[in-house]
C-alpha cells in the first residue's frame, strides 16, 4: 500500500499524462536525415531514368514526390528552428550513384520508408502527419517497384 502512495505522485504528474509532448534535446533534428535520405532517394531515381529512360514513366513520380519530400522536411526544420527561410539542405545533394537498378531503388525507398516509420515514434504530434505520410508513400513506392 505504501509503494502504491509513493508511486501515486509520479503516476499522474502532467509529463507522464501529455503523452506526445513536445520534448525537444539537444540532439540532431530526426528530420534532417529523413530529408538527406529523400533527397538521395531522388537522385537514386533520377539516375535509374537517365540510365534507363523507358522507366521514366514509372520512376519520375517518385523523383517528384521525394524530391517533395526533402523540401517538405527542409521547411519543417527551418519551422521549429524558428527560421523563416527554409533550410539549406545540411550536405550538398548526393552524386548520382554508380549503378542504378530498380532493386536498389526498391531498397533504398523501403528504408526510407522504415527510417519514417521509426521516427513517428519519438516526435511531436505536430510532425507526426507529415512523416507518417512520407513513410506511407515511399511505402507505397516501394511496393509499386517490386
Amino acid at each position: 500500500m505504501l509503494a502504491a502512495l509513493a508511486l501515486a505522485p509520479v503516476a499522474l504528474s502532467p509529463g507522464l499524462l501529455s503523452g506526445c509532448a513536445a520534448v525537444r534535446d539537444d540532439g540532431p533534428d530526426p528530420l534532417i536525415g529523413l530529408a538527406g535520405a529523400a533527397r538521395s532517394d531522388a537522385a537514386l531515381a533520377a539516375a535509374l531514368v537517365a540510365a534507363d529512360p523507358d522507366l521514366a514513366e514509372r520512376v519520375n513520380p517518385l523523383v517528384d514526390a521525394r524530391t517533395a519530400h526533402a523540401a517538405r522536411l527542409d521547411a519543417e526544420i527551418a519551422r521549429l528552428a524558428g527560421d523563416t527561410a527554409p533550410a539549406a539542405p545540411a550536405a550538398p545533394p548526393p552524386a548520382a550513384p554508380a549503378v542504378a537498378d530498380l532493386p536498389a531503388l526498391r531498397a533504398a525507398v523501403t528504408a526510407s520508408a522504415r527510417a519514417a516509420a521509426e521516427a513517428v515514434l519519438s516526435l511531436p504530434a505536430e510532425r507526426v502527419g507529415l512523416v507518417a505520410s512520407i513513410s506511407a508513400c515511399c511505402g507505397t513506392y516501394a511496393a509499386v517497384l517490386g
